[in-house]
């Protein structure tokens, strides 16, 4: 009996969703809560499971196709067993002796693998044809073994230089004018709502970034003292950014309205600090929540962020993970950024800009010294956030991280 499979509930607000891969293929054998497809949402990539044991069925979309919650996308033979790939059937031989021996009938075609271009996502097989790899050299990271973007792109940068090859033939979506080539590529629902979202950002709030720097030199020195100590303790490597979420919590104490949010003619105060951290993804950067981050240590922070950013690449995200958050970092710094004016996450107000590390001249006690300074950024919604309360924070977060001992002693 063919049981539906249908559009599971994507979460609050969200109605409708993108077919990203099949997972399974007509005639594929499937266990209960298989995996059989994955939809991209406007925030993660969500796999459906199959709701009975069986066969796969007829695939009722194709990839690229939006479908609504609720909305039947394939049907499972329930309680029914994969059929064999069968060779092509051999033709009858007579006695006859002058009968032609048969010709050797053709190989049975084998099932997609993970290494195959029909197992890969869009996004994958872009980076494939784009960086010239052969998928099947590739040993994949993501789920189940599965190749990533950064999978290729690596193996990419390792590929031994080859000799130039014919012109080949377009691909789809791809025009070739006078040796320039250039490809459409529909954007996914994620970057989709990236960009609408930032640009209502723009358009709502009024946007304003102030700047300040600050010395690395203490929380530096205090990781290269601890860092062995703490990934033996911990299992987690000690970064930079536990130090900035927990001075930035501290911050939001002091100055409560860059932790706070507009509603109507309301602003919404939060004695909570759910700190939203910006983490990449395959499909786009996403903003996983960091829930009470007040009440985390640094290494609670620290196991969390390694987290959320080991399943950021394997598309495992949970849709609750992505709600709320009150104020949000996002670290340019480990792409090279020097400096930046990030853009607000909407509801929230402000949102902390965080770059690279690079010694500078500065003076201290009269005299001119190196040190290892990186440039700070709050960019803040004006409508509620003064000036006053903007370099306000970035002054007390300097000074947290300038002397982690405050982060101890809550000063």
């Amino acid at each position: 009996m063919a049981t539906e499979v249908t559009v599971p509930v994507l979460g609050e607000s969200i109605t409708e969703a993108t077919l990203g891969e099949w997972l399974k293929q007509p005639g594929d054998a499937v266990a209960l809560d298989e995996p059989i497809a994955s939809l991209e949402t406007d925030k993660v990539s969500v796999e459906v499971p199959s709701p009975v044991a069986g066969v796969m069925g007829q695939h009722a979309v194709a990839v690229g196709d939006t479908v609504r919650v609720g909305a039947m996308i394939a049907t499972v033979d329930a309680g029914g067993s994969a059929a064999p790939k069968e060779a092509a059937p051999q033709p009858a031989v007579t006695q006859t002796p002058a009968a032609p021996a048969p010709s050797p009938a053709p190989a049975a075609e084998t099932e997609p693998t993970g290494d195959s271009p029909a197992a890969l996502s869009p996004s994958v097989r872009r980076a494939v044809l784009e960086h010239g790899v052969d998928p099947a050299t590739i040993k994949g990271t993501g789920k189940d073994g599965r190749i990533t973007k950064e999978d290729v792109e690596a193996a990419a940068q390792n590929k031994p230089a080859a000799a130039p090859a014919p012109a080949a033939a377009p691909a789809p979506g791809a025009t070739t004018t006078g040796g320039r080539k250039e490809e459409r590529v529909r954007m996914t629902r994620l970057r989709q709502t990236i960009a609408k979202r930032l640009k209502e950002a723009q358009n709502t709030a009024a946007m304003l970034t102030t700047f300040n720097d600050v010395d690395m030199t203490a929380v530096i020195e205090a990781r290269a003292k601890y860092k062995d100590l703490f990934e033996k303790k911990h299992g987690v490597r000690l970064g930079f950014m536990g130090f900035f979420v927990k001075a930035a919590t501290m911050a939001l104490k002091d100055i409560p309205s860059v932790n706070a949010s507009i509603e109507g003619d309301d602003i919404v105060y939060h004695d909570y600090a759910d700190i939203s951290v910006a983490v990449s993804s395959p499909g786009g950067l996403v903003v996983p929540v960091i829930r009470d981050a007040q009440d985390l240590t640094v290494a609670g922070i620290e196991k969390t962020i390694g987290d959320f950013g080991k399943r950021a690449k394997e598309g495992a995200l949970k849709m609750d993970e992505m709600k709320g958050g009150t104020f949000t970092i996002s670290n340019g710094g480990v792409f090279g950024s020097l400096m930046s004016t990030p853009i607000i996450n909407p509801p929230q107000s402000a949102v902390l800009g965080l770059h690279r590390i690079e010694d500078r001249p500065v003076v201290v006690n009269g005299q001119v010294v190196v040190r290892p300074m990186m440039y700070l950024a709050l960019s803040y919604d004006h409508r509620l956030i003064d000036g006053r309360e903007a370099v306000s924070f970035l002054v007390a977060l300097k000074n947290a991280i300038e002397d982690p001992t405050r982060i101890l002693i809550d000063l």
